[in-house]
Order: C-alpha cells, then structure tokens, then sequence
C-alpha cells in the first residue's frame, strides 16, 4: 500500500496532455534507502515530456524507456532496480536501497483518466481517496480494500498550512511549505503586516483568525500556527482550530507563556483534553536561533505530526 502526497503536479499534467498517449509509473515496493516512498508517481507523455519522480533521478531515464514501449502498446511493465541491477549502481540509486516499479498506459485498460478526476475531486472535498491496481493485467480502479495481486494507493486531501500572524518567522515558514508541497495560507487582521511585497504569490486572509479559519475548514491534512503573540489575536485562533479535525495546532511562545495560554483558554471554556492538542512551544526543539531556524522548527513539528495522521 503506498500514499501520495505530492500528487497535485501530476493532476496538473494530466489535465494539460489530456487526448494525448500517456504512460504511469508507480513506485510499488521500497526496501532499504530508496529515495522515494511507495505510491510516488512519474507520468510520461508520448514526446517524451514528464512530471513527478520515481527515484529523484537515479532510473528515471530506464523508466522512460519502459514507459515508451508501454504507450507503443506493450502490456504493463514491472521491473526491480537495485545495487545488484549495474545500470541503478551506475546512475546512483543508493547503496542498500532497491525499488519496485510499475509502468501502465493512460488508457481505459490501464489507470483510466477519469480516476485522475475521481482523485482531484477527492481531494478538493477534503477526502482520502484509493485505487486499487491489478499488477498482471494493469488495470486501474477505484477501490477501499486490496484484493490479492493489487496494489493500493492512497491519495491523501492537500496538505495546508494556516499561518496566523503576518510576523518574519511566517515570511520563512511559508517558503519552507512551499518547497515541501504544503498550500501556505497567511492571516492576520493587522493590514500593516498582511502585505503582498512581504509575503509575494501568497495567500493572505485578513478576517480575525477565527472567522478565517471557520472560513477555511482546516481537515485532518491541515495544520495551524499561530506566531502573532497577541492573545487577542492567537486565542481566538486555537479556539477555531481546536472545533475543527485540525491534524496539527501549534503556537509559538516560551513554556511559561504556554502555560499562561492554557489557563485563558480552560477560562474560555475549552477542557484540558482539547488544550492538550496544542503543541506548544510550537515545533521541534533544535537549538534554533533566529527567526529562519525557528521556522524550520515549526516546519518539522508539522510534517511530524501531518506524517503520523496519515491514512
């Protein structure tokens, strides 16, 4: 069984080379260091164009040449790469790590493209959504359970990040979330801070935080920060996200002004289980120093508890 978290760039493709031949390699098996987790993609267009990794460039160009005679009309290819294949030691897969791939054609005897539909209408609702794929005939379908002889796949509802204060440790956490496919959503009611010159191609909401965030029905995919150190601001916040399936709440702030936040917000009623949710100080404890190792931090602490609320 594998997930996908970074699906959206296939979607993308997909819907962009629509009509056109197509192949779909699908990491199916992993052992050792293989550079990437079961259910990773790479979609191929008969040109010779692709989106997404298999193996972070190590076989990709062997796959491309599996996926050229899957789209010529050959069945589907299953194929192993690892220290023992001399082609994946030369390109460098790494050492102890081997990877198990499946290459099927875009097609309704393969993975049909309406499930390509099916997954980023899923997604879009907020839900998980699987397909099941039978690796001796190729084909695809929408299915919950793995029969015998499938491979299943789950695709996973986009990852998002509510970021609640406009602050410069929020400037570096929303690149940081970029570049590891998390959708950055800034808000902050302060029109000073909530600027497009400091946060460039950036979502920004500057509804109270906890009108935004009933707004933006944060699910078990999403987490929320709040970094502003204004109670006023923050509380409102966490009490928002607390009434939701947030998968992760954090706030930033020293243990003492933690400790502080949890006697305003048993004060407002909420119980010491739902406060408890609240990981705070926000993030992993690296020895950070400065606002970008402090956003790191709070990036790690995320992806961690994103990773365990999986499936």
């Amino acid at each position: 069984m594998g997930q996908v978290s970074d699906i959206e760039p296939i979607l993308d493709a997909s819907r962009l080379w629509r009509g056109a031949p197509m192949a779909l390699a699908t990491v199916i098996s992993t052992w050792g260091s293989a550079p990437r987790p079961r259910g990773s993609h790479m979609l191929v267009h008969a040109d010779g164009r692709l989106e997404g990794s298999i193996s972070g460039g190590c076989i990709e160009g062997e796959v491309l040449a599996l996926a050229a005679d899957v789209i010529g009309g050959a069945p589907a290819q299953r194929r192993t790469f690892g220290v023992s294949d001399g082609m994946a030691w030369e390109a460098g897969l790494p050492c102890g790590g081997s990877i198990e791939i499946f290459v099927q054609p875009v097609a309704d005897h393969g993975f049909a493209p309406h499930l390509f539909d099916a997954v980023r209408e899923a997604r879009a609702a907020g839900e998980t959504i699987a397909v099941a794929t039978h690796l001796e005939s190729g084909q695809s379908r929408l299915a919950d359970v793995a029969e015998e002889g499938h491979f299943l796949n789950h695709y996973a509802p986009p990852r998002r990040l509510f970021i609640v204060g406009a602050v410069q440790i929020a400037q570096t956490l929303v690149s940081i979330a970029r570049s590891i496919d998390i959708r950055p959503i800034v808000i902050d009611p302060r029109a000073r801070f909530l600027t497009e010159a400091r946060f460039p191609g950036t979502e920004l909401d500057d509804r109270w935080p906890d009108e935004a965030i009933a707004a933006w029905k944060p699910d078990k995919a999403s987490a929320i920060v709040t970094l502003s150190h204004d109670p006023k601001i923050d509380d409102p916040a966490l009490i928002a996200a607390l009434a939701a399936p947030t998968g992760y709440v954090a706030a930033l702030g020293s243990r003492r002004s933690h400790a502080a936040r949890r006697e305003r917000l048993a004060a407002a009623g909420l119980d010491t289980a739902t406060i408890d949710r609240i990981e705070g100080p926000a993030g992993i404890d690296i020895g950070a120093l400065g606002t970008a190792e402090i956003a790191l931090s709070v990036a790690a602490g995320l992806v961690r508890a994103l990773g365990q609320r999986k499936g």
